[in-house]
Formats: C-alpha cells, sequence, structure tokens
C-alpha cells in the first residue's frame, strides 16, 4: 500500500516530495506564472513526486491570453472550464467556450486555449502521460491571430517556445478559487 507523501513548503506554496497519496487545497499549491501564458499550478512535485500516468493542473488565462502554443501530442488531454469565458482552436478552428464546457482531444487533436471575455478564466486540463509523448507544434492561421502559432512547424518544444519569458513561481489566485480558504 502506498504511503502518504510528505508536503513540503516552498516560497510561496506546498509541494509533495516523494511518490505517496496526499490532499492538498489549490489555494495551497505551488504557483506559477509565464507572463505570455498565464498562471497555473501542477499539484505535484519534481523528480520522485512528478505523477507518471496523468498530468493535472489548474491554469488561468486572462482575456487575450493564449495557454501554450498550438500543437498536437500523442497523448489524449481533457479539458474543462471551470469559470470565465475561453476560445479554443481546435484543429484550425475557433469555438467560443463559458464555464462549464469540456473538450475532449484525443491523440493528436491540434489545439490552444485563449482567455476571453473580461475577466479571468479558469481551466482544469487533465492529460494522459505515456511512457514517450511525441509532440508536433504546426503553423495555424487561426491560433496566429491570438499570438499562439510558431512562424514554422516544429517537433521541439524548444524551438517553439525559444525568445519566451523564463517562468517563475508565484501566491495561489485566489481571485479565481471561490471558496479557498484564506
Amino acid at each position: 500500500m502506498p504511503a502518504q507523501a510528505k508536503l513540503v513548503l516552498a516560497e510561496h506554496g506546498v509541494a509533495p516530495e516523494g511518490e505517496g497519496w496526499f490532499v492538498v487545497n489549490a489555494a495551497d499549491t505551488v504557483w506559477r506564472r509565464l507572463e505570455e501564458y498565464g498562471d497555473w499550478c501542477t499539484f505535484e512535485g519534481t523528480g520522485a513526486a512528478r505523477f507518471k500516468e496523468v498530468g493535472i493542473n489548474l491554469h488561468v488565462l486572462e482575456p487575450g491570453q493564449p495557454s501554450c502554443k498550438y500543437h498536437g501530442e500523442s497523448a489524449q488531454e481533457d479539458f474543462l472550464v471551470l469559470s470565465g469565458e475561453c476560445i479554443v482552436v481546435i484543429d484550425g478552428e475557433e469555438r467560443h467556450l463559458r464555464a462549464w464546457d469540456f473538450v475532449h482531444c484525443p491523440s493528436w487533436t491540434e489545439h490552444v486555449f485563449v482567455g476571453a471575455g473580461s475577466g479571468p478564466c479558469l481551466l482544469l486540463m487533465v492529460g494522459a502521460r505515456p511512457e514517450t509523448v511525441g509532440i508536433s507544434y504546426p503553423v495555424s492561421e487561426p491560433a496566429a491571430r491570438h499570438g499562439a502559432s510558431v512562424a514554422a512547424e516544429t517537433p521541439e518544444p524548444r524551438e517553439a517556445y525559444a525568445g519566451t519569458t523564463p517562468r517563475y513561481e508565484i501566491p495561489a489566485r485566489r481571485d479565481v478559487l471561490p471558496g479557498a480558504p484564506r
């Protein structure tokens, strides 16, 4: 039977150290920011504390802010809009989403989310983690209109995100976590 993972304190929250089960509130976890791509928490730690089978995170997008570069990958991903509004560019088509809209992306479905509306959008993102993951960043005119397309197709994340500002830790986004403890 798995043991309980120890939660360790970082500057802006807690993260698990090592494998095992744990319970943590999203308002207590470590959050990160990439100026170009929003704020998120992953609930997991690094090394042995990285989730092996499923990635899960909360992602906050401000209006006009993409979640990442338009891409497709070999792993299934699913998304649920918890609050606010966004646009999903999916297989070259734009769709407007609002709270409780669900998006299922089988492997190789090209997609990106972009904040919309008048305030932040909170997304729950869940993705499978196979042993080997393939990824492709295609050129997309609809994604480019939102600043979310690469200039030249590439399978390399380092190329796709060249020039992106470094990510850094931030306090939890309590403004998008209604009911979270203070």
